[in-house]
């Protein structure tokens, strides 16, 4: 699979990384009334360690987590499955986040401390390559930016060592954008801005990335599925609601995508990376056939006259993907 480079950290990361944040959940029936922390109720560890096996063996080279992800059980499966196979684990770099965890959120500088204490026995890792700022929504600046903030204490473990880059990493594109303009991180993590169907990141995320050289990796690039098998009838895709023309626009991708022989996750995954300033997609991976798929759609080989055809059906879809 092609490697780009992580901005102005200098690392190289394939261009499809494994997301974790559904690793192990094998059953996403929203008939079952899947809040969040149901699905981490009822995950299978076992699978996510097979899953963590099967996308690094398939070229991904970079997995991202955080301490939210399963409770703390994704860092878990993340570390088992590195242990097992030393391998592997040479291959990979593994990020996590700080700030947030399934009992809430705490931005404090003993809080980061003490998290990145956790995620180092949890996943086996000493040293970070990039540790990322986790979900600062309606937090004030002061206490993310400030003396005693989330910051300082990523700074501290920076002077020790521990952390080699800093990031920032929001749910919410609006949180993201200003700390990205502020050039103090060195990454992102960009969910929500970036896809066939959301181009939101090109507003401010886009142009202060290539000011401040921040290396961007697009999370939700699939759009929960839907652009990773185009529309099916009563198909569930969990946090989304698409519109009827949202989901018809997906079908004429999906048209112009089979009449190529291109599968659409393919092109959904290589098209997020086009841009200069972004160096991989994360889709979410629950089970190895996943993370496979995603893998080899990273290195299905795309026409640049392909790319020409698609461009007028790309646009924001954004009253049509929401919560």
């Amino acid at each position: 699979m092609q490697s780009k480079i992580l901005g102005r950290t200098g690392l190289s990361v394939s261009i499809v990384g494994v997301g974790t944040a559904f690793l192990g959940m094998s059953n996403l029936n929203p008939q079952a009334g899947n809040s969040y922390e149901a699905l981490v109720a009822n995950l299978d560890e076992d699978l996510g360690v097979q899953t963590i096996h099967a996308g690094i063996e398939a070229g991904c080279t970079l997995i991202d987590t955080a301490a939210l992800y399963g409770g703390g059980r994704s860092e878990s499966m993340i570390g088992r499955a590195l242990a097992q196979r030393p391998d592997l684990a040479a291959k990979v770099i593994v990020t996590t986040k700080v700030g947030r965890t399934l009992e809430g959120r705490d931005f404090t500088f003993d809080a980061i401390l003490r998290s990145i204490e956790a995620s180092q026995k949890r996943l086996g890792i000493e040293r970070f390559k990039v540790v990322y700022i986790h979900d600062a929504m309606d937090i004030p600046w002061q206490e993310v930016m400030g003396k005693q903030g989330a910051l300082a204490a990523l700074r501290s473990m920076q002077a020790q060592g521990i952390v080699e880059y800093i990031g920032t990493a929001s749910d919410d594109p609006k949180t993201n954008t200003p700390y990205i303009e502020t050039g103090e991180f060195d990454a992102a993590v960009v969910p929500r801005a970036w896809s066939l169907l959301n181009q939101l990141a090109a507003e401010r995320i886009l142009p202060a990335a290539v000011k401040h050289n921040v290396g961007l990796v697009i999370a939700t690039p699939l759009e929960r599925g839907l652009l990773a098998t185009g529309p099916i009838p009563g198909a569930y895709y969990f946090d989304r609601n698409y519109s009827k023309a949202c989901i018809e626009r997906v079908g004429k991708i999906k048209a112009l995508c089979d009449a190529h022989n291109i599968p659409l996750v393919a092109v959904s995954l290589q098209w997020c990376v086009r841009h200069p300033q972004i160096a991989a997609s994360i889709p979410g991976v629950r089970f190895p056939q996943e993370a496979v798929e995603n893998a080899a759609a990273g290195s299905f080989p795309i026409p640049e006259s392909f790319w020409a055809e698609l461009d007028p059906l790309i646009s924001h879809w954004e009253e049509g993907v929401h919560r």
